[in-house]
């Protein structure tokens, strides 16, 4: 068994992958003062909560965007499942391509996401991940990452509303029923959705309008499932999207 981990700015997520299939996912608020024991602790009952023992786990490959977590994290899968990971980052085989003026700044995450979405749904693609930031990466036919944004994320928009404002309280992300809300509560809820609803539309509107080619747009991350039913410009919502291209980042280093 493949165990794939995302450390993202605000959760570090695991994928239990055993051949194709991933058999289990979970999720840990991240947090820079967790100790490796801690960490492993925390594997270890994710492993028994799926049916499996450390003993069952093969390999570990590792996507992160927080270096202050790593060392922690690493020490903790050497440790407790016997493991030294397999990092996703310079040295590492992805089967993409990327044509930016800094190549090296390309997020692990992003890369995975876009390696697991051109091995799954072929390329051009548009790869939104909904996270802390929102980002929208252009991979062309030929597996080549030509073109990137980032934004905030809608929680992330969210948590400077409040935090920012001394009479807003803090609020659930979510659809509302209505744009005509009557209450100060809704009233943030329909503005944060249908402000970040029309921006991520008119981002793939101008890709649309400054790229010569049909593409497919595939949207994956937390909150991606709160926008997916909700316009008709995102062509696949896959929420596994990122464990699909570690595991197949990792074929490709397979040792």
């Amino acid at each position: 068994m493949l165990v794939a981990v995302d450390i993202g700015n605000t959760n570090i997520v695991l994928g239990f992958l055993d051949g194709d299939d991933i058999v289990g996912t979970y999720r840990i608020t991240t947090r820079s003062e967790h100790t490796s024991d801690e960490y492993g602790a925390m594997i270890g009952q994710f492993l028994a909560f799926s049916g499996f023992s450390p003993a069952d786990v093969d390999d570990v490959i590792i996507a992160s965007v927080v270096p202050k977590v790593m060392h922690s994290f690493r020490a903790s899968i050497v440790k407790f499942l016997g493991v030294d990971p397999m990092i996703v980052g310079p040295g590492v085989r992805t089967g993409i391509n990327i044509r930016m003026d800094d190549p090296k700044s390309m997020g692990a995450d992003c890369l995975a996401d876009c390696a697991g979405a051109y091995v799954t749904y072929g390329g051009p693609l548009l790869v939104i991940d909904f996270g802390t930031a929102t980002t929208f990466n252009y991979v062309d036919r030929t597996g080549t990452i030509t073109a990137g944004l980032i934004t905030t994320g809608i929680r992330t928009a969210a948590a400077a509303l409040w935090g920012q404002t001394a009479q807003l309280p803090e609020v659930e992300i979510t659809r509302p029923r209505s744009i005509l809300a009557t209450g100060t509560k809704t009233a943030m809820q329909a503005g944060l959705y249908y402000n970040f609803l029309g921006g991520i539309e008119r981002t793939i509107e101008q890709f649309h309008a400054e790229i010569d080619e049909d593409f497919t747009v595939v949207a994956t991350g937390g909150l991606g499932r709160v926008f997916e039913n909700d316009t008709d410009l995102i062509d696949v919502y896959d929420p596994d999207l990122i464990f699909k291209g570690m595991a197949a980042i990792y074929r490709r280093n397979a040792r």
